[in-house]
């Protein structure tokens, strides 16, 4: 048998572990950032090259969107008074082109009128500039050194250039060639060529403001539908577009206005001839950004330094402008514009350039208008909300993420004068600093502290807030108190923030009348308290979202220990996610649970006096209340019918609005608020109880409307049970009212008859805008109010159950 050879074994590669699809998704998700950035700058790029290319098409189309928004308010006008939309568009677009013509042709006459009177002015302009030259000529402190300049340029230049064989290069011969000269007919054809392109722009600009005016409705409903499917969102955000531009459109006219005409007689007055002209074109060019005054201002200065022979008129047209310049940029335009626009100043000028090197001179004019519209795109889609970051003028940060910011950056310094600005922001109330902006900054080092804070931006904030806290205590020291007076322990839970925390409410109790103070151990750090056998009552704070586990064992801490302490938890952390239904403090073992510092602050107050809960704030009797009183029982209101069909209806539309089960309309007397009309029921505010009591009728001082009578403002108390001012209202306990919200009802001379109001058994969030919204329905129901037959008055001595009689 023949021997067999064994082959010689494989190489075989080193093992090259396979990625998982676990890593390559973290892998992928990581690249996700990047990819949409580079999308993002490709689609901008693509977007500006495609405005820059389309400029012919898109500046028309542009200025005559803008130009519709000013029109067509006159087209609505004329469409109110019964004419139809097209001869009301045709109505409005040949009055514009007329008034147009009209301020042509003056400025056409002026402007000839003052060409005439030029050449007289000839010699004023040689004497002046002969007189500069002189000026210029004489000798100053650089003279000696122009001279050296002079003679050495001139021998250099008579040296001249040294060729390859020797000698010195030639001077050359200029030579210069002169065009022919155009015939008549030619020069004709040249100027209409150079019409030729403003004249179409212009025309495409008349048609496409016709179009837009007269398809304005379908228009709308393209853009809806291009939006989405978000119709609220869609409205809004063109509701805001349109009357931000509205708004500056008309504000700007209104600038230019009061700008021109005190230029033209200002300039009059200083005998400045074509003064009138001047000021109508300052009142013009006011509306080219930057640049625009400056043109303005070149005309009627070069005419006075002609027309005088001295240098007084110049000075005086300088003056005048420089004046009126002041009073228009600080004074007229604040005034006028306010945040009309929601642009800032950086925005604008950025604005201005961008605009400007795409669209030349027109997209400088429109430049405001565009970004405006950008600023509101990005304000109401999500994607490109960047949009309102860089170019609002609102505050990207509110204060307490603006301290917080600082002291994470170790600059307690600013930390501390923000907080003193905020602080004096507030009428110099502390106790609203810490619970608006103290508190909200500790809530947010409690979420990061495990997520995304290292040990040093720890102890930065720790430190940071230190400092803050005893310059506030420095700048606002508490009241000096007799030794013997009762004090109260503010002890932090666990960690240094709820030691802050209690730092705060010991400060606010003491500045208060409360005499406090802060002790450095909780009831849950390893080493408990000392020195409480003085004190009355305990406050502590915590400031972690889910506290209930350990304030539960802290309570029964301190009890065992001193069991003569009246306990308050400062339940201050957001969200709390397991404190038990209604805060109840005897399942915490306390005696009352406070979830915010002006509850915790009052329940404070209470337990050193007497039992938590009963004590609330009376609605107070302003100044001058009777004579609101007389008015009210002038109007005779309770014995309208037509009064209560209005309110009756009114007061449902606000809870169908409002999405509450109860609304009301309620006067408020001398001594009782009496409800002239309501809508719906109030719930049970438990399972198997039965309904609550209506509102019919309730003693002032326990109303709530009596405090909307008193300030004359919005009142909203979106957790009736958790505001320390209400929640001991034996009324509103009777009732069971967690949620109110009133604004004022006045009449035609400013009195406040009652309110309009809505209330709930449950807690509601309820925000400016809907608190606007309610004001302004307030607002619609007194304008009915006037317009419904007046009743006759009720005699003071013929009262019923449900009138109004003064005492």
């Amino acid at each position: 048998m023949g021997s067999t050879e064994t082959p010689p074994p494989r190489h075989r590669p080193p093992h090259v572990p396979r990625m998982g699809a676990a890593a390559r998704g973290t892998a992928l998700d990581a690249l996700v950032p990047s990819l949409r950035l580079m999308t993002g700058l490709v689609i901008a790029a693509l977007l500006i090259a495609g405005l820059y290319a389309g400029s012919s098409i898109l500046v028309p189309l542009a200025l005559a969107f803008l130009l519709s928004f000013v029109l067509e308010p006159l087209v609505a006008r004329l469409k109110r008074i019964g004419l139809p939309r097209l001869p009301a568009v045709i109505a409005v677009v040949l009055a514009t082109l007329m008034a147009l013509g009209v301020a042509g042709l003056f400025v056409a006459k002026e402007a000839r009128e003052l060409s005439a009177q030029l050449p007289s002015y000839q010699t004023t302009i040689r004497k002046k500039l002969r007189a500069l030259r002189q000026e210029l000529r004489a000798p100053g402190m650089f003279d000696g050194a122009k001279r050296t300049l002079d003679i050495v340029q001139r021998e250099v230049e008579a040296a001249g250039p040294v060729l390859p064989g020797g000698g010195t290069q030639r001077a050359v011969q200029q030579v210069q060639v002169q065009p022919p000269q155009l015939t008549p007919a030619q020069q004709a054809m040249a100027a209409l060529g150079a019409l030729s392109g403003p004249l179409t722009q212009a025309g495409l600009v008349l048609v496409f403001v016709v179009f837009i005016l007269l398809d304005r409705v379908d228009l709308r409903d393209r853009l809806l539908r291009l939006w989405g499917a978000d119709l609220h969102r869609a409205t809004d955000a063109m509701d805001e577009a349109g009357g931000r531009i509205s708004r500056y459109l008309t504000m700007q006219l209104l600038v230019n206005v009061t700008y021109g005409i005190p230029m033209g007689l200002g300039l009059w007055l200083i005998g400045v001839p074509g003064a009138l002209l001047w000021g109508a074109l300052a009142a013009v060019m006011r509306f080219v950004p930057y640049v625009g005054p400056l043109i303005a201002a070149a005309f009627p200065v070069t005419l006075a330094f002609a027309v005088d022979p001295g240098w007084t008129l110049v000075l005086w047209a300088i003056g005048l402008i420089v004046v009126l310049e002041l009073i228009s940029n600080n004074v007229i335009e604040p005034w006028l514009y306010g945040s009309s626009t929601g642009l800032s100043a950086l925005s604008l000028i950025v604005a201005a350039t961008f605009w400007t090197a795409l669209w030349g001179p027109v997209g400088l004019i429109m430049s405001t208008p565009l970004t405006v519209c950008l600023l509101v795109v990005g304000r109401y889609l999500p994607q490109l909300a960047f949009l309102d970051v860089l170019l609002g003028s609102r505050a990207v940060l509110d204060e307490p993420t603006r301290i917080y910011q600082r002291l994470l950056a170790d600059d307690a310094e600013e930390a501390i004068e923000l907080s003193v600005a905020q602080t004096e922001a507030l009428q110099g109330s502390v106790p609203a600093f810490y619970a608006q902006i103290g508190l909200p900054v500790l809530r947010m080092a409690v979420g990061d502290h495990a997520r995304v804070a290292t040990p040093e931006h720890r102890l930065r904030l720790v430190e940071g807030m230190d400092e803050l806290l005893d310059d506030l205590q420095e700048q606002y020291p508490e009241p000096i108190v007799p030794s013997a007076a009762p004090r109260v322990a503010c002890l932090g839970g666990k960690w240094e923030v709820d030691h802050l925390a209690a730092r705060m409410a010991a400060h606010a109790l003491s500045l208060r009348g409360c005499p406090a103070q802060a002790w450095a151990a909780g009831p849950a750090t390893a080493e408990p308290p000392e020195g409480l056998e003085a004190v009355r009552v305990a406050c502590v704070v915590w400031l972690s979202p889910q506290p209930a586990a350990a304030a539960r064992h802290a309570c029964r801490r301190l009890r065992r220990q001193w069991p003569h302490l009246r306990i308050v938890l400062a339940l201050l952390g957001e969200p709390l996610e397991d404190l038990p239904a209604e805060g109840d403090g005897a399942l915490l073992g306390a005696d009352a649970v406070a979830t915010s510092l002006e509850e915790a602050l009052a329940q404070v107050a209470q337990l050193q006096g007497g039992p938590a809960g009963e004590a609330f704030e009376a609605a107070p009797v302003p100044a001058g209340d009777a004579e609101r009183v007389q008015a009210l029982l002038a109007s005779g209101a309770l014995d309208s019918d037509a009064l209560r069909r209005l309110c009756q209806h009114a007061a449902q539309r606000a809870a169908d609005i409002f999405d509450v089960p109860f609304a009301m309309v309620s006067l408020v007397d001398q001594d009782r608020q009496t409800a002239l009309c309501s809508h719906g029921r109030l719930p049970a505010a438990e399972e198997g109880e039965s309904e609550a009591p209506a509102c019919d009728t309730l003693p002032r001082e326990l109303s709530l409307c009596g405090h909307v009578v008193a300030s004359g403002q919005p009142l909203v108390v979106p957790d009736i049970a958790r505001d320390a001012r209400f929640a001991g209202n034996p009324a509103l306990r009777e009732r069971r009212l967690r949620f109110y919200a009133g604004v004022p009802l006045r009449d035609a001379a400013g009195h406040v008859l009652g309110a309009l109001c809505l209330l709930d058994t449950q807690a509601h969030v309820f925000d400016a805008r809907e608190t606007r919204l309610l004001k302004a329905m307030a607002g619609d129901l007194m304008a009915g109010w006037a317009d419904a037959p007046a009743p006759a008055p009720a005699a003071a001595g013929s009262a019923t159950v449900g009138q109004i009689v003064p005492q």
